[in-house]
């Protein structure tokens, strides 16, 4: 070892120095936080909602049925005594709803229970996770046949 050169480590500040380039550098190329977390957590409810509710919750619906025409119109529905509590599913009555048997009356859909038991998962932790919605308007649209021809 006599004659190798030893290399000297960096100084204590220019290693802290470094290390908050790198955090940096590595924050910047991180998404934003909300808004792809909201849109990612919705793109997995929005087929739900689609193949399910939009049919008969769009604009052409009974009156006193929420409509699920867009994510503006979700957003009506969501908060602290609404149908969609976020945070908790089960004090959610549109959750209440998909998880009632078909016998019972306000069943969602109310006949031939078309949602599935992974349907069901996807929105209950969509309304835990906090029932976030992108901050663009969504459009939704009806997918399939209708859950009351099923």
């Amino acid at each position: 070892m006599a004659g190798m050169k030893r290399n000297k480590l960096p100084s204590p500040s220019l290693a802290f120095m470094l290390s908050g380039a790198l955090l940096l550098a590595a924050s910047c190329a991180m998404p934003a936080g909300n808004k792809d977390d909201a849109s990612s957590s919705f793109a997995r409810v929005k087929p739900v909602l689609e193949r399910n509710c939009v049919h008969c919750h769009a604009s052409i619906r009974l009156p006193g049925m929420p409509s699920l025409n867009d994510t503006n119109a979700l957003a009506g529905l969501i908060g602290p005594n609404k149908l969609i509590v976020p945070g908790k599913p089960e004090q959610s009555r549109f959750y209440e709803v998909v998880t009632l048997s078909d016998e019972q009356p306000g069943a969602m859909p109310p006949t031939g229970h078309a949602i599935t038991p992974k349907e069901v998962a996807t929105l209950r932790q969509w309304i835990q996770d906090g029932a976030r919605l992108p901050a663009e308007n969504i459009m939704m649209q009806p997918v399939g046949i209708s859950p009351r021809s099923r």
